[in-house]
């Protein structure tokens, strides 16, 4: 079986800088909020060219606290695409929001931001885009409506570590941008973790308080906050790793352009041109996907679908279960994804693109 994801293979070519990673935690018997910490915040907002990077437990809590850190909360309403990851709108409802979902491009996936306009009322306070499968929403678009209302933008770049749109960095263009280093991510951690991006130093702070019990000093608190803490051993951890990024960013683009020139019978997602997709998946789209996706198993290939369901048809997500999302429909019911890792073998590339192929669509 050619797995989706293999961690063992990652871990083997990484496993001197992680076990010099391990032992320096270990060795410094701090393990929360450290210099492992520190050092990593510094270094990943010199990486994404941001003036702040605070540390949190998960990409879902990045969310929550990029939220809560621009006052959004209980009685506000956030839109949002209505396909993602269900942690998004996690993340909102957390936070004391009400999440709202529009349709998106079904040639893309990606929130379509004209259709944000007809959901913004009073108590709408912001917008969250998902830069989906690592390829950039039009931020263009995105932040000219908020400017005109006032909203403020978080980025969910749990997909899109490295991205660009018109050569700035996901993550740098909103208010905050929410990063997750779940391990399946291009930036992975060895268990949840995430971080907070953003340019402002007020809003920094306040997430500095926010993460930790909402504390401005030992046993002083201002606010409400939560415990969303990123630990030393992960921070370090996604130190060893951040310097392989772009190499593994490059290693999944030329996989993609692989897929993109050999497959037939399928088509692919649309690349806009304003920004680099990092490829966190890639997908792949057909009317005859789960025949494919059976297919695919019984040859060894492990495929997925991300998602197979639209937010608006989630049994926990509590509103907009009437409303008609076409494109939405349309895209998730076509959409297949296949293994893209920087460790992938040419073998095994070259084996799925056959199997596909010899497949009659």
């Amino acid at each position: 079986m050619i797995p989706f994801n293999n961690f063992k293979l990652h871990y083997q070519d990484l496993k001197p800088g992680m076990d010099k990673a391990f032992t320096r935690v270990m060795d410094s018997g701090w393990y929360v909020l450290g210099k492992e910490v520190e050092a990593f915040e510094n270094e990943f907002a010199r990486y994404l060219n941001v003036k702040y990077c605070v540390g949190v437990a998960s990409g879902t809590e990045a969310i929550t606290l990029a939220l809560m850190a621009n006052n959004i909360g209980e009685g506000d309403e956030v839109i949002t695409t209505n396909v993602t990851a269900f942690p998004t709108i996690t993340g909102i409802v957390q936070a004391g929001a009400k999440p709202v979902v529009v349709d998106v491009f079904k040639e893309s996936g990606l929130i379509d931001f004209t259709k944000i306009v007809s959901k913004i009322n009073k108590k709408t306070k912001g917008i969250v885009p998902v830069h989906l499968y690592g390829q950039s929403c039009d931020m263009a678009g995105i932040m000219e409506v908020a400017k005109q209302h006032n909203l403020c933008v978080i980025e969910d770049c749990a997909q899109a570590t490295g991205a660009t749109y018109k050569n700035k960095k996901c993550g740098t263009i909103g208010n905050c941008g929410a990063f997750s280093f779940y391990p399946t991510k291009n930036l992975g951690a060895y268990g949840d973790a995430g971080a907070v991006a953003t340019n402002d130093e007020a809003t920094y702070n306040k997430l500095l308080s926010l993460r930790n019990y909402g504390q401005t000093e030992r046993y002083y608190h201002d606010f409400n906050g939560i415990n969303s803490r990123l630990d030393e051993l992960q921070a370090a951890i996604l130190r060893e790793k951040l310097p392989f990024l772009e190499h593994w960013n490059k290693k999944r683009g030329q996989i993609a352009s692989h897929y993109k020139e050999q497959l037939k019978g399928v088509t692919f997602l649309k690349e806009n041109e304003y920004g680099q997709s990092v490829y966190h998946l890639f997908i792949i789209k057909t009317t005859d996907r789960d025949h494919l996706l059976k297919y695919l198993k019984a040859n060894g290939v492990a495929a997925l679908i991300h998602y197979p369901v639209p937010i608006h048809k989630q049994k926990a997500f509590l509103y907009q279960k009437d409303e008609i999302f076409t494109e939405s429909e349309i895209f998730t019911s076509n959409i297949l994804s296949l293994p893209i890792y920087p460790e992938l073998s040419e073998k095994d590339l070259q084996k799925i693109v056959t199997i596909i192929n010899e497949y009659e669509l």
